[in-house]
């Protein structure tokens, strides 16, 4: 039973997006019409706020908790607040099939309407049948002084309510509703990933489905909508998955970010930003509306809103179950362009989740080596669980390939002119060859996996084997270095987890 919404002064029920942009262009401050026509704002937050994210919990090991009571004297504060002011409810669903789908709601101040603009594009739309599930409330205007940051998300899994503090940041709402569909997919005994999902339409006669995981700003998306052998995005973010392989869909538009955004290298994604109808935040853009997608000078995690109606799409309805499982990693090192693993090193690989932190994490994570299990950084337990549950449905998907797919480069970092760079037409020609079975494997000696030794319309040979780039540069000391530093610190970050299958930790 959904929780009554705090009495306001008043309520717009479902506006228009076209009511909501002119709400947007007469209350909001650091907003400017673009060049395209849509409009960008300008955030005070520039990305989620982990540490600011609490779970409401008496006794379960929540990796950061606050008392039923502390949660309720928050929400009395909050709902307070609201009392005398404007909101906006915005009413969907997050997944449009029928056998598992979540009704969904967003109650936001009404000074901040391009945050429900643009959640009104990733929720699918709601019908008769529709009834509340999941609540957001929502008050970047009220901070949460003696907080970190002064902001406060609040998760409350038994009734299914976030409650959002101070910020400003369009993720928050997103991620609010995702995150506690998290602990429902993981319930019904299936598993939340923060994958893209993109179907080849027909090789070997028939549907092949990808799913694509990878932590914010590995290239999840771009490789979501990466067109190859005519394949189209089914969306680019959340994903459950459930025995046997089947997939359901999340959102109804795309969350990209628009740092780097080029035409020809992402064709889709910059179709879509650059539509009237899109919504930017914290993209570069100059006092007369010109963008700049390669300025940093503000935040790399500048991100933009569109609906997927606006491209080429597969329909999420009647998916087959799943083929490919793509684990992307933005690494600096020894990590090949594509590595294929064996059954008992998938589980292993999703675990350790290694990755170089992007400005979608902030200032904490951006620039540094991590890892983050499942690429999944708002899994709301240990992640032990999430292993576990992925090697029991690996189990009833005996077809599966899993592969790891390093985004970054090979050799050291990119002020190491000794290193090379994993392109895009890189990362595009393996996804082609995965979906065609045309690569051809080889066992790598040093970690078991399979590394390819030809790769069609791949013109590196060192970003398929890092090894040969080692050996001609007179750095082999060095790769075997990292090969056994890698090793041991894999299998020791493993054992932290309680509980976790010790065959997960033995596949390393």
């Amino acid at each position: 039973m959904a929780i009554r919404l705090p009495h306001a002064a008043s309520v717009e029920k479902n506006p228009t997006q076209e009511q909501m942009r002119e709400w947007v262009l007469a209350y909001m401050p650091r907003v400017t019409v673009t060049e395209f026509g849509n409009i960008n704002y300008k955030a005070q937050v520039t990305a989620r706020l982990a540490n600011s994210t609490f779970f409401v919990s008496a006794d379960e090991p929540y990796k950061n908790s606050v008392s039923r009571a502390d949660y309720e004297e928050w929400a009395a504060k909050q709902d307070a607040y609201i009392a005398d002011k404007d909101m906006i409810l915005i009413e969907g669903y997050i997944g449009p099939d029928p056998e598992f789908r979540t009704a969904s709601r967003l109650y936001m101040e009404k000074t901040q309407a391009n945050i429900p603009a643009m959640q009104q594009q990733l929720f699918f739309p709601k019908d008769d049948e529709w009834v509340p599930e999941f609540t957001v409330i929502y008050t970047p205007g009220l901070m949460a002084p003696g907080m970190p940051d002064d902001r406060l998300i609040l998760v409350d899994h038994d009734n299914y309510v976030t409650r959002v503090f101070g910020s400003d940041y369009f993720g928050e709402s997103k991620m609010g509703g995702l995150r506690m569909w998290n602990h429902l997919v993981y319930e019904a005994g299936g598993l939340a990933l923060h994958s893209g999902l993109k179907v080849f339409p027909d090789v070997d006669g028939r549907e092949k489905v990808a799913l694509i995981l990878g932590l914010s700003g590995t290239g999840k998306t771009t490789t979501t909508f990466r067109q190859q052998l005519g394949s189209l995005p089914v969306q680019d973010d959340f994903v459950a998955l459930f025995p046997g392989g089947k997939v359901y869909a999340s959102e109804n538009g795309c969350f990209a970010k628009t740092f780097g955004l080029d035409p020809d290298d992402e064709p889709t994604i910059y179709g879509g930003t650059t539509r009237p109808d899109a919504w930017l935040e914290n993209t570069w853009v100059d006092e007369n509306g010109k963008v700049d997608f390669f300025n940093d000078s503000y935040t790399r995690n500048g991100r933009s809103t569109f609906p997927l109606a606006n491209i080429r799409h597969r329909s999420p309805h009647g998916l087959p179950p799943a083929d490919f499982m793509l684990l992307l990693n933005r690494n600096e090192n020894i990590i090949p362009a594509v590595v294929k693993l064996k059954r008992e090193q998938a589980a292993a690989y999703f675990m350790l989740g290694e990755t170089k932190g992007t400005s979608a994490g902030g200032a904490a994570e951006m620039g540094k080596n991590l890892r983050v299990p499942g690429t999944n950084p708002f899994f709301f337990t240990n992640d032990a669980l999430q292993g576990n549950r992925l090697l029991e449905l690996l189990e009833t998907m005996p077809d599966l390939e899993v592969y790891l797919m390093n985004t970054g480069r090979v050799g050291g970092t990119d002020d190491d002119e000794r290193s090379k760079k994993v392109k895009i037409r890189h990362s595009s020609a393996v996804v082609q060859g995965i979906a065609e079975g045309s690569i051809v494997w080889e066992e790598d000696p040093d970690f078991g996996y399979f590394v390819a030794t030809e790769v069609p319309g791949f013109d590196d040979q060192e970003l398929l084997q890092p090894r040969r780039l080692y050996e001609r540069q007179g750095r082999l000391d060095e790769y075997k270095h990292i090969v056994e530093s890698l090793t041991e610190e894999r299998r020791a970050y493993l054992r932290t987890f309680p509980g976790l299958d010790p065959s997960i930790v033995e596949a390393i």
